[in-house]
């Protein structure tokens, strides 16, 4: 694509034990010797870390939280364009895609891109829809939607334990008894909504795959990835990049059924008993390892800003396998004002604009 000054906007600025994907995100544009211009953070708590890094965000405003709406969205977005002229909006996020999806129109009519997936396409592939996939022919775990505590009790009917029973946007627990699972379910139900979700479990490795589908069936790059090392949330703290033919396809086939549309993290298990591949869960963003991706030698966010723009981007060269990332955590220390000025105003800038 030509080189131009732009103004793409990120959400997903926390970087704690459970890091949100946008600051990695925000570092696959930067490292693109194509971009050229600015990075505006989007974030819903003045304390999220990648507010403040340094080479991270030049402009950040906080943002309503996801559970007002898709219309005050829309209007905290009609604010900060008026401050900062925006091209392109990467959400970050499983729990604000609906209300992105539900304005993207209203967006593009502002000049500011997306690339998202349909309503329809984000449906599907939640986890109380996710037992339907397998009409298009996806290999998935048994799965029950519930809304009622009282249904638990019943589930040995049609399931044996242990049961992973999952909140509707995040965590999973794996569960042993009734009893387990309805304490989950009512962790998770509080936090989360309803419906929660029960999944047969199955026994085996765990993958995760950052992908990045066209919308209409193609592959424009995936990038999978064997965990290394843990957090105690059962989160991605290490990992490497693995070369597995049968799942590469698995995937392939997954993107080209759903016509997936925009970025996902893929999470794959192979059975260990017949060494079958399931697709246990398929997250609407790019998780929050995706540097990886950039490393392995795919800038997927990159292609997802130029698919955004309407730009042509082909297949990506194939990763590198045998790619190494460690998460650290190091102190950093920031000036007392920033963090007062976008508490008390919701805006902290630092570059005036982009043009």
């Amino acid at each position: 694509m030509q080189k131009k000054r732009l103004n793409i906007a990120v959400s997903g600025l926390n970087a704690n034990d459970n890091p949100s994907p946008g600051v990695s995100v925000i570092r696959a544009i930067r490292e693109s010797e194509d971009f050229d211009g600015i990075i505006t953070g989007l974030s819903y708590d003045p304390l999220d870390p990648g507010i403040y890094m340094k080479g991270i965000c030049d402009n950040a405003f906080l943002m309503p939280y996801p559970s007002a709406g898709a219309e005050n969205l829309l209007e905290r977005i009609r604010e900060i364009h008026v401050m900062t002229s925006l091209d392109v909006i990467v959400p970050c996020l499983d729990s604000e895609l609906h209300a992105y999806v539900k304005i993207s129109h209203e967006l593009l009519a502002m000049g500011i891109q997306t690339f998202l997936p349909p309503e329809e396409g984000l449906k599907l592939r939640s986890k109380a829809h996710f037992d339907r996939l397998r009409d298009l022919g996806i290999t998935v775990p048994r799965g029950k939607p519930i809304s009622d505590v009282t249904a638990i009790s019943q589930l040995d009917k049609e399931f044996r334990f242990p049961l992973m029973v999952k909140g509707q946007f995040y965590e999973a627990h794996l569960t042993y008894s009734s009893m387990e699972a309805e304490d989950c379910f009512r962790k998770l139900s509080a936090k989360w909504g309803l419906p929660v979700v029960v999944q047969e479990f199955i026994v085996g490795e765990e993958y995760d795959v950052v992908a990045l589908g066209d919308g209409k069936g193609g592959l424009i790059g995936a990038v999978p990835m064997k965990k290394m090392q843990l957090t105690d949330k059962g989160k991605a703290w290490g990992g490497i990049t693995i070369d597995d033919a049968t799942m590469n396809n698995f995937v392939r086939d997954i993107i080209s059924k759903l016509k997936w549309r925009g970025p996902c993290e893929i999470e794959i298990i192979k059975s260990k008993d017949e060494g079958n591949f399931y697709l246990i869960e398929l997250n609407p963003r790019f998780p929050a390892w995706c540097y990886l991706a950039v490393g392995a030698g795919q800038n997927l966010p990159w292609a997802t800003v130029k698919l955004a723009l309407a730009e042509p981007v082909e297949e990506l060269a194939p990763y590198k396998v045998g790619t190494m990332f460690l998460r650290n955590s190091v102190d950093q220390i920031y000036p007392l004002s920033e963090y007062q000025e976008i508490t008390t105003a919701g805006v902290l800038r630092r570059v005036v604009s982009n043009k």
